[in-house]
């Protein structure tokens, strides 16, 4: 309809029209989980364990009484609910403050890590190999034609040798 060229068609039909419900489905359901718009868990906000062995500090990894030497009960209640606390809202503050940046920074880094990757790192390494291998089969050919003889003439040479060992007491 207006087209210069036709839709390539399928059995299926039309690659952006499909003609059968099933997938038509499929197209519609991949749409559906985009990463961009997925649900996130407020409640367990690490989920790969990322951090467990690194941030993962409570008052008793920091500062500890050994017996024989402790301070007053409500000294030490104190000062836990004090680091407990603190440690709490300071962070909160500081992510409020720093958290959208960071993920903003974080997100371009990444996203320029992943551009430099897919469109940079990996089309030069599949040249590389391409031409290597390229290279591998002259560096063969090469190999066989002009080092073959030699070394094959030299085993022949040293072939005949026969080397007898007398021990004498």
């Amino acid at each position: 309809q207006g087209f210069l060229y036709a839709a390539p068609v399928r059995e299926q039909g039309n690659i952006y029209k499909p003609n059968n419900k099933m997938m038509a489905d499929e197209l519609s359901e991949k749409a559906v989980h985009d990463v961009h718009t997925k649900e996130i868990d407020l409640v367990n906000r690490d989920p790969k364990h990322l951090n467990d062995d690194v941030v993962k500090i409570d008052f008793e990894d920091v500062i500890a009484e050994p017996e024989g030497t402790h301070s007053f009960d409500g000294i030490w209640k104190a000062s836990f609910t004090t680091f407990t606390v603190t440690k709490y809202w300071f962070y909160r503050l500081l992510s409020a403050i720093f958290g959208i940046p960071m993920a903003l920074i974080w997100g371009i880094y990444f996203a320029i890590l992943s551009f430099l990757h897919i469109w940079a790192v990996v089309p030069c390494i599949r040249s590389y190999l391409i031409e290597i291998q390229c290279i591998s089969r002259v560096y063969s050919i090469c190999i066989h034609t002009f080092c073959d003889p030699l070394f094959e003439a030299i085993g022949r040479v040293f072939s005949s040798i026969r080397a007898t060992v007398r021990k004498e007491i």
